[in-house]
């Protein structure tokens, strides 16, 4: 399977997610042969982690304006296990 990061047939996140959604309803529906069944299915694991991929670069941007308007880091609750090093 493709790196996710440099498929060239992924556009964004949005794309992903709304190609995804269609892969599920199609999967739903159980009108189709095996084999595509199983080339959708892969396609859409490959698509989820694409966009769990983006999800987990989105937190470790996030940052708090406190109340004088100073940003500081995300809550740890929002940080992934491996970010605990930059601290």
């Amino acid at each position: 399977m493709a790196d996710t990061k440099t498929d060239p047939t992924i556009k964004d996140f949005e794309a992903a997610i709304a190609e995804l959604e269609g892969i599920v309803k199609k999967l739903e529906e159980g009108d189709l042969a095996l084999e595509k069944s199983l080339e959708l299915y892969e396609r859409g694991v490959q698509l989820s982690r694409f966009c769990h991929s983006r999800l987990e670069e989105a937190e470790r941007r996030i940052e708090i304006v406190n109340e004088r308007g100073e940003l500081k880091p995300a809550p740890a609750s929002l940080r992934l296990p491996d970010d605990e090093d930059e601290t």
